[in-house]
């Protein structure tokens, strides 16, 4: 989990939104821009995520999701966001060597890409309004972070220390960059979800927590998700060998490990 702390007096007027949708909740921080046209392309940012969670859901019978995994659809029968989002799946699937998979028990399931991905599309719709000079989307405690919040104020998020209820294992900082994602996978607060693909069944590691910050949600979501079914050990050589990409790995053994230039994006 990660909550965005952007907070200054000359910051410019904010559109601040929670929403609930996908089973769990997404937090809008939009600064700048006319308020009207603001609002305007949030309401239509939010409309977008519940049409989103209808076609993906796995827990509904009726989503082209789960109509496609029982071949009663064709993906050129859905809508054109679900290749969107299948060719994005194989990608990382491809780029993690199968420790990322859009499948689940031999069933068609893209949840793992899909809050990111939504999240992100969000983030970059409510950007393209006019005006608008930061906006920071909050999906469940995976963010993405675009602008500033303020004059020479950067973004920083703070990263949840797994062991430590209400504590921070580190607060990730913007500065210098104009586009930042921060994605945690972990047991804590959904408890043991994440499934190893070679097994089917939920991943064994020593690890709690797995934290990756790159340029896009849609990434820094799938790479946390398969650096944490590998384990500490080979899912930190796997993180550091992927361009843009920085982490933060916590273990049970309470062993905090980072990637090599995780450094200069704390503070």
């Amino acid at each position: 989990m990660a909550d965005t702390v952007a907070e200054s007096a000359q910051a410019p007027a904010a559109v601040r939104h929670a929403e609930e949708v996908m089973g769990t909740v997404f937090s809008f921080d939009v600064r700048g821009g006319d308020p009207v046209a603001v609002r305007s392309a949030l309401a239509e940012a939010i409309a977008g995520l519940h049409r989103v969670d209808e076609v993906f859901s796995t827990y509904r019978d009726d989503s082209q999701v789960s109509r496609l995994a029982r071949g009663e659809l064709t993906v050129e029968d859905c809508d054109p966001e679900v290749a969107e989002v299948l060719e994005l799946g194989a990608e990382a699937e491809r780029l993690s060597d199968g420790w990322f998979s859009t499948s689940y028990e031999g069933r068609l399931d893209p949840t793992g890409i899909v809050k990111g991905w939504s999240a992100e599309r969000a983030a970059r719709r409510l950007a393209a309004v006019p005006g608008v000079t930061g906006v920071s989307v909050n999906g469940g405690g995976d963010v993405q972070l675009l602008g500033t919040p303020g004059p020479q104020r950067p973004w920083r998020v703070g990263v949840s220390d797994p062991l430590r209820p209400g504590g921070l294992a580190a607060v990730v900082s913007a500065s210098g960059t104009s586009e930042l994602a921060v994605a945690t996978s972990g047991t804590a607060e959904r408890g043991t979800h994440i499934v190893d693909p070679r097994t089917g069944r939920s991943a064994v590691t020593d690890l709690l927590a797995v934290t990756v910050v790159g340029p896009r949600l849609t990434w820094a979501d799938c790479w946390a998700t398969a650096a944490f079914a590998m384990g500490s050990r080979e899912g930190l050589r796997w993180l550091e060998s992927l361009p843009d990409v920085e982490a933060l790995l916590i273990t049970a053994g309470d062993e905090v490990r980072c990637t090599g230039g995780l450094a200069a994006r704390l503070g």
